[in-house]
């Protein structure tokens, strides 16, 4: 069944030429309304963009580089990895937001409510209880808060989910693919009425330390802390992790990670890196007077086993799950020695996706999650 309305792939391939024509080979199907797809940034971009436009000729495409893949492999890096949603299940519109510096919050929710009337037109018998939105946005744009916050607010009651594009890693330079090729300082939101069963979800496994971090100075726009407690802020983070601050890396930043609460639940604030002035850069925004706690990592494995349980409940067998899935949760997983059993898991329950530089649920941008949508069967089958 899910043969006949969605279908994913996955293409180690070196080659980009090569790893798109697999990826086609595993996706392409009659009146496909949409393709999605994730790629290593460690391609030669112009060759995929080329490739994808050549073969899905007509057909909707969208995507974005990644720090890593998730897809019927498993965990990969230096993949490509991908969807196709037949028009049978799937109405889909497209919007673009470019120049991301100069993104305002009043035109984010013009421009939702603008796509939201292009969706309504394409598949008149959209409603909020049928459709999503989905964000694909330059992960090294530090865009992400207002975007999602406003393009949430234009939406309304439609819920949007999304993932912060990613550069293996490099954190120099983040793509997304719309219009058909490749563009930094950009985002795409893609609006989807389906007759296909689902549900956005977002989970995590973090109990928080009592210790509390107050920011006590920051540059907020460069998501930047100077100070923790009056303190310079690596310092005074090394200080309540338990290490020096000349161990500090991202290993230890995927392992104690920061939490604010926002009401009365937690939503992560990842570390990106320690300064050389010993400063902390953050991956999220971040702000003077915040209240922070470290949090530990408990049962990542059983608290993703979980999520997928309740997803099932919620909507029958899982046809396919799309995953933004942090870097730092893929950097906590491969130290912890469990990126076999958590790829097994993935795999179990037909997901495809890409570890992210942060993530979006419901307007929010958070880190350290995983988030995302899960499709049932056909509610006719």
């Amino acid at each position: 069944m899910s043969q006949n309305y969605v279908r994913t792939a996955q293409s180690c391939a070196v080659d980009a030429r090569t790893a798109v024509r697999e990826l086609h080979a595993g996706i392409q199907q009659p009146d496909a309304e949409l393709v999605i797809f994730f790629c290593s940034s460690l391609y030669d971009l112009d060759a995929i963009a080329e490739e994808v436009n050549h073969l899905f000729a007509g057909v909707t495409v969208v995507g974005c580089t990644t720090a890593g893949e998730i897809g019927p492999a498993g965990y990969q890096n230096h993949s490509i990895t991908g969807a196709s949603f037949s028009s049978c299940v799937c109405k889909a519109v497209i919007g673009h937001i470019s120049q991301l510096q100069q993104f305002e919050i009043v035109s984010g929710r013009r421009f939702a409510q603008s796509l939201l009337q292009q969706l309504e037109s394409h598949a008149p018998a959209a409603d909020t209880s049928n459709s999503f939105a989905f964000l694909l946005i330059d992960g090294m744009s530090r865009r992400e808060e207002a975007v999602a916050r406003s393009l949430q607010d234009g939406l309304g009651q439609i819920p949007l989910f999304g993932g912060s594009a990613g550069d293996d890693l490099e954190l120099a330079h983040a793509w997304v693919f719309h219009q058909n090729k490749f563009h930094s300082d950009s985002a795409a939101l893609i609006l989807v009425s389906s007759t296909l069963p689902f549900k956005i979800f977002k989970t995590q496994h973090f109990v928080s330390e009592a210790e509390r971090l107050v920011v006590t100075e920051a540059d907020a726009a460069r998501r930047i802390v100077k100070e923790i407690n009056g303190l310079p802020a690596a310092e005074e983070y090394a200080r309540v992790v338990g290490t020096q601050v000349t161990e500090l890396n991202p290993k230890r930043f995927a392992a104690s990670p920061v939490v604010v609460a926002i009401d009365g639940t937690d939503y992560v604030r990842s570390i990106q890196s320690a300064n050389p002035d010993g400063s902390l850069t953050f991956y999220c925004a971040i702000d003077e007077g915040l209240v922070l706690r470290v949090v530990r990592g408990v049962d990542l494995l059983g608290n993703l086993e979980h999520a997928f349980d309740s997803l099932r409940a919620s909507v029958g067998p899982l046809q396919m799950v799309i995953a933004c899935d942090c870097v730092l949760r893929n950097l906590e997983i491969t130290q912890s020695g469990l990126k076999e059993a958590v790829g097994a898991v993935l795999h179990r329950n037909n997901a495809i996706g890409f570890s992210t530089y942060g993530e979006q649920y419901r307007g929010v941008h958070v880190n350290q999650t995983l988030t995302g949508i899960a499709f049932g069967c056909p509610r006719d089958g």
